[in-house]
């Protein structure tokens, strides 16, 4: 199955400081980026003209980040591979989640690129949901994409995986990198440490996750580094309505008090997604 790409006319874009109300300027290329200048090693004194003040700036970017997401109603994250390309199986699942979640009344959080992202973000926004995209500064030129309603481009990813996590109720993880990966095992942690309770971790594609899923209970839960009972922090799917059913149930269990532990694995309510 392929998505027709419609005849889109780019909106109208407003900023408010590195905050982005339907689209953005692609960031500068400066030939580095602001984290790797704070991680780089410098000369012996310099870090303590130049350190200090990045605090503020730090600081700046989580004002900004809480202050734009701070009224989002309830909301999913959506990750997977920027490359994945329009005419993939894995891009209509993308948009598939994403109308999904919109039509149960969840705006969708993406990283705002192209790919699964856009695809996740194009699939809220066409079912008339919000569609937000939270993107990173790169040493090459990324716009968010065009399906984002509200975004912001942070100069930090440890401020920007804060905001995936604090304003989500749920991860959705189709195909992805290393960048997917960091976020999948980053919730994981999240979650068996009891930091975010309630909060499934699903995985999109089960032919794509198999060998890694194959690798965690054959490796880790088998030699003990983790316990068997962290298998079931993920939920692993091809069906949409299963993706739904457990985001619902983890969220109603919430609201009724229920802090849990993770994830709840709920029988599928509709066929498997075709794609």
């Amino acid at each position: 199955m392929t998505v027709e790409q419609p005849d889109r006319r780019p909106r109208p874009t407003r900023h408010r400081g590195p905050v982005v109300l339907r689209g953005g300027e692609p960031a500068q290329n400066q030939g580095s980026t602001t984290d790797q200048r704070l991680l780089d090693l410098r000369g012996p004194t310099d870090w303590v003209h130049t350190d200090p003040w990045r605090v503020l700036r730090i600081q700046s970017e989580f004002v900004e980040g809480f202050g734009l997401l701070a009224e989002l109603p309830r909301a999913v994250s959506v990750f997977g591979s920027a490359r994945t390309p329009r005419d993939h199986p894995h891009y209509a699942a993308g948009v598939a989640i994403g109308a999904a979640l919109a039509q149960a009344g969840y705006a969708v959080i993406t990283g705002g690129g192209p790919g699964a992202m856009e695809a996740a973000n194009r699939g809220a926004s066409e079912a008339g949901g919000l569609s937000v995209g939270l993107g990173i500064e790169l040493p090459f030129e990324q716009d968010l994409n065009e399906w984002v309603d509200v975004g912001i481009a942070f100069r930090y990813f440890f401020v920007r995986k804060t905001m995936f996590v604090k304003y989500a109720q749920a991860f959705v993880i189709l195909p992805g990198g290393f960048g997917t990966l960091d976020e999948l095992f980053e919730a994981l942690t999240l979650v068996q440490t009891r930091k975010v309770t309630r909060f499934p971790v699903i995985l999109f594609g089960t032919e794509y996750w198999a060998g890694l899923l194959a690798w965690i209970r054959t490796t880790l839960a088998d030699t003990g580094t983790i316990n068997a009972a962290d298998l079931d922090l993920i939920t692993v799917t091809d069906d949409l309505g299963e993706v739904m059913a457990v985001i619902q149930a983890a969220d109603a269990a919430r609201r009724a008090g229920d802090g849990g532990g993770g994830m709840q694995h709920v029988p599928n309510q509709q066929g498997p997604l075709e794609a």
